[in-house]
């Protein structure tokens, strides 16, 4: 736009329609003097909030959908002036402590002074009906604290960074924030969530840090292996390493390779080398590990193998009879296979019970606890998810906890206070869902197992690895050092169950049975659509209507969308703004990040949490917004969990999620779009680990021929990990 085209409007904001964190792009409604009708503004503004005046220069546009609006080039805001203005200003959850009706009552007492007596006669607010010497504090701390973050955020938007993230990075580093931010602005990647390396490269390269510098280059080294871990690598070959930090740096082979030597003395990374034979290695002879990682894969392997060499505390058992004994307590007939789990978990200090669903997996756990409870065996059970370890408690009648709450996550030390040198005080200790514990976790679990305990790990490896790096169960079985009791045969009572048939079906490389029988209500049913547009109206009318009416599921908390992919009409971004305005549509919430949060909106945790005690995955309900206090309550597990607005990218929409992520769940219903548009994602591990999240009912909705491919495609993605190699003692 060229400037001396411009015109120039003034007026207040009215509301926020909406405003993207990452890049302050706004669409708000003005009030403007000499207009009756509120004028539609867009553009980028930093932090806009309702009440304050905007002077703005820009030009008058149509849009075809939403009529008149007036395209901002550039704006600055300044603090109403007018009782209505300042009003709306400090209701609009500005300061933490004042909402809309202490916001009421303050400036009825003091008018247009209002913002003046705060900011320079606090204490007169104490004449205000509510307001006591406690919340004058509270609102004191967060006046100074917003003026502080308003600094923050210019400054960093005037460096192209996203406003949204402001307050995290006043929160992490206080009035040091600009400070630390020109000096090392790459510490953002590290240390802040939410702010990747790309932002904070933008952030260095406007404040004159050269593409070449040492700095840049160890910052973008850490960045590539984390993003590895992210896909599921504990290390990643060095050649291939540094191809990925020339594309993503720009820069010559020589920086990086000093770089990765700087890295390494200063013990950030750990450079391996490696046996020419090993297959994992042809190509070249070095791994790169984070440090954490290879603390975590050496120790692990180490630990494990201690285990099954230190004898057990438990006296000799004779199995024999064991079984004998428990199939007359339990009025049951054990199989061969679950016989001969029962007798490897009563002489082995380490096994591994592998099966899908139907096998009988919950018997065996039930039988070993019965013999093992007869000999006053001290017993603990643990599950990486909470659903997971409540679903084993109530299976069981045991009680069963989450690994992370099993080892006593300590929020001061910012670490487990369950280790070696106080560990778990158990004889025998089984684990559910194994295929889910990744290899930082199966660490931290194996360190602080009594190395005279017996310890035995169930799951299905045929599903998905773990979200986090490793592939955990998978290795020790493939590393033989332990008994595995692979379990296949489906129980009779399981063979009425379609969903169970078809899972099985589907890890044999077999399609599943997909003729429905009109006149009964099935647990399987394949609805056939090729259009995305018109799978994502089938999934919007199965999940508000068609499932709820004829199977009596709540469509809010008993049925979940699953999907293979994040991005496209049938992904789990899309999926969650068509779901939440079809089975949510009331209008108030809590904007964050182009997200509008609102009470009964189904959201999942995406990062763990020691403070809050929620993990990676984890599902729950919005149950109260409070303005005031800014602070939203989530309900996930029984628990009520706060969150700060300042906290809410650590959430998102889970009206659909990705199959991954649901790894370790079971939810009465799961509908699963299965379309060719996801062709690079189309795996049988995948389809396998989608179907068997369903308990009552699996609906797949898509084609035969995206269906066709994921069976087929028995290839899963390599993880770069040398557990399976450490432990059989390479």
């Amino acid at each position: 736009m060229p400037i001396n085209n411009l015109t120039d409007l003034q007026g207040q904001i009215e509301r926020v329609t909406y405003t993207n964190d990452e890049n302050g792009y706004t669409v708000a409604k003005v009030k403007v003097y000499g207009r009756r009708d509120l004028v539609t503004i867009i553009g980028n503004i930093v932090n806009p909030t309702p009440g304050e005046v905007i002077k703005m220069k820009g030009e008058w546009g149509n849009h075809p959908k939403f009529g008149e609006q007036f395209k901002i080039a550039f704006c600055q805001t300044t603090t109403p002036a007018t009782v209505y203005g300042i009003e709306k200003y400090l209701g609009s959850g500005l300061v933490k402590g004042i909402g809309p009706v202490m916001a009421k009552r303050i400036v009825k007492m003091f008018k247009e002074e209002t913002l003046n007596i705060i900011e320079l006669e606090i204490d007169k607010l104490a004449d205000v009906e509510g307001i006591g010497k406690k919340r004058i504090g509270m609102i004191k701390h967060a006046w100074e604290e917003q003026k502080e973050i308003r600094a923050v955020m210019l400054f960093l938007q005037s460096h192209g960074v996203s406003s949204g993230y402001a307050a995290k990075i006043f929160k992490q580093y206080g009035n040091d924030a600009i400070k630390i931010v020109q000096e090392n602005p790459y510490r953002l990647a590290t240390d802040i969530f939410g702010i990747g390396f790309i932002t904070a490269d933008k952030i260095a390269e406007k404040l004159g840090f050269a593409k070449n510098s040492d700095l840049r280059a160890g910052a973008g080294i850490l960045f590539v292996l984390h993003e590895m871990t992210d896909e599921g690598h504990v290390y990643y070959p060095y050649e291939p390493l540094i191809v990925k930090c020339k594309e993503v740096l720009d820069i010559d082979r020589e920086v990086i390779v000093k770089a990765l030597g700087t890295l390494e003395v200063d013990k950030e990374i750990v450079i391996e080398d490696m046996n020419q034979d090993l297959e994992a290695f042809q190509e070249n002879n070095k791994a790169v590990y984070l440090i954490g990682y290879h603390i975590a894969e050496t120790s692990l392997a180490a630990r494990l193998k201690r285990l099954l060499t230190t004898p057990q505390a438990i006296r000799e058992i004779d199995s024999e009879k064991a079984i004998q004994w428990v199939q007359d307590k339990l009025s049951i007939t054990l199989a061969d296979k679950q016989i001969e789990a029962v007798r490897s978990a009563a002489g082995n200090k380490v096994m591994i019970i592998t099966g899908g669903p139907g096998t009988g997996k919950t018997t065996i756990i039930t039988a070993i606890l019965k013999i093992f409870s007869a000999l006053k065996t001290k017993i603990m059970l643990a599950a990486p998810t909470g659903r997971a370890a409540k679903r084993m408690s109530e299976a069981t009648g045991h009680e069963a906890k989450t690994i992370h709450r099993l080892l006593e996550y300590n929020m001061k030390k910012r670490a487990f206070d369950k280790n070696d040198e106080k560990p778990l005080d158990c004889q025998l200790l089984i684990i559910d869902e194994a295929s889910m514990i990744d290899t930082l976790l199966m660490h931290h679990l194996l360190i602080a197992i009594p190395l005279t305990a017996t310890f035995i790990l169930v799951g299905d490896v045929n599903q998905l690895p773990s979200v986090g790096a490793g592939n955990v169960l998978r290795d020790i079985i493939d590393s033989g050092v332990a008994p595995v009791v692979e379990l296949n045969e489906i129980f009779r009572q399981a063979q009425e169950s379609s969903i169970i048939v078809n899972a099985h079906r589907i890890n044999q490389g077999l399609s599943p049975n997909l003729k429905a029988n009109p006149d009964k209500l099935e647990d399987f049913y394949f609805i056939e659509q090729e259009d995305p547009e018109k799978v994502l109206e089938l999934i919007i009318s199965l999940v508000k209507d068609r499932i709820p009416q004829r199977f009596g599921l709540k469509q809010g908390t008993e049925i979940q969308v699953l999907t293979p992919m994040h991005r496209g009409i049938v992904g789990a971004g899309n999926l969650n703004i068509e779901l939440q305005k079809a089975l949510n549509p009331r209008e108030d919430g809590v904007l964050r990040g182009g997200r509008t949060f609102k009470v009964n909106d189904r959201v999942m945790q995406i990062v763990n949490n020691y403070d809050k005690e929620v993990y990676n995955g984890d599902i729950g309900r919005i149950t109260l917004i409070d303005e005031e206090a800014q602070e939203l309550t989530v309900i996930i597990d029984d628990r009520r969990i706060v969150y700060d607005y300042s906290d809410l990218d650590e959430l998102v929409h889970a009206y659909a999620v990705s199959i991954h992520k649901s790894q370790g769940s079971e939810y009465p219903a799961v509908v699963i779009p299965i379309l060719i548009q996801h062709y690079i994602l189309l795996q049988r591990n995948l389809l396998y680990t989608g179907v068997t999240r369903g308990k009552k009912l699996v609906v797949l909705v898509g084609t035969k021929k995206a269906l066709a491919i994921a069976i087929r495609n028995n290839k899963t993605e390599k993880r770069y990990t040398l557990l399976r190699q450490r432990l059989a003692g390479r």
